[in-house]
């Protein structure tokens, strides 16, 4: 299969990291990062569970699912510096890999669609297939890094926070989704340089990140006329006496 067709791993990547961003916006609007459970020895009184989210707080009583507190503004008193870190880290690693699949889907259009020959004037300013997909899988990689980080470092402050207080705190299933996000931001990054290793190997021009000239453009050489050519085009414009006898 040549470069120029979109290849199982390209059209991967994107599904991949369609997911991974699905999975970033869930871990963002859900109300599970930590939990706080507040145990009472009151017989007539039930334990509390806190539920402490990006931008609210929940707190319920164990066995039920209503909210007997529910702070909408959590989001602007934030108290726990990994939250307050994920607040711009991971809609920051969201519009990263959103410009990627932008990029990515370009790419796949390109490959589909575009001409066999570029545009002779857009030459050495387009980016192809190869370059849109390269740039992608960077950003994928650099969304995958922006995203993983804070995650994993949510687990550690649980920790130090056990330790300061009292281990009444425990990280929620948000943790997992954004972890499991950022794994597949990684392996769409992969899957893109994947297939750019495997298009460098083409000799088609459509696999480099830029057009370093126009390949339409061919410098032709005029054939010098041979001297019978020159001889009978002469002849040829030459007028034909005859004289009468």
């Amino acid at each position: 299969m040549g470069c120029r067709d979109v290849h199982a791993a390209t059209v991967l990547a994107f599904l991949s990291g369609t997911a991974s961003v699905a999975g970033l916006l869930a871990a963002v609007l859900l109300p599970n990062w930590r939990q706080m459970r507040l145990y009472t020895f009151n017989k007539n009184e039930r334990n509390v569970t806190v539920y402490t989210g990006l931008w609210i707080k929940c707190a319920r009583f164990d066995g039920s699912r209503d909210c007997v507190i529910y702070d909408p503004q959590w989001y602007t008193a934030v108290d726990q510096l990994d939250l307050r870190v994920l607040q711009f880290a991971l809609p920051l690693s969201m519009a990263t890999a959103v410009s990627a699949l932008f990029l990515c889907l370009i790419g796949m259009c390109n490959t589909a669609f575009v001409s066999s020959v570029p545009n002779v004037k857009l030459a050495r300013c387009l980016v192809n297939s190869a370059g849109c997909h390269l740039v992608a899988g960077l950003l994928f990689l650099l969304a995958c890094a922006i995203c993983l980080t804070p995650s994993v470092w949510v687990i550690f402050y649980n920790s130090y926070l056990n330790r300061k207080y009292e281990p009444v705190f425990s990280f929620d299933v948000s943790v997992f989704i954004a972890i499991a996000s950022a794994g597949g931001l990684f392996f769409t990054s992969i899957m893109l340089f994947l297939w750019y290793c495997a298009c460098k190997s083409s000799p088609s021009p459509f696999w480099q990140p830029l057009y370093p000239h126009a390949p339409s453009m061919h410098s032709y050489t005029a054939q010098p006329y041979s001297a019978r050519s020159r001889l009978s085009a002469i002849e040829i414009d030459i007028p034909v006496v005859t004289h009468a006898s």
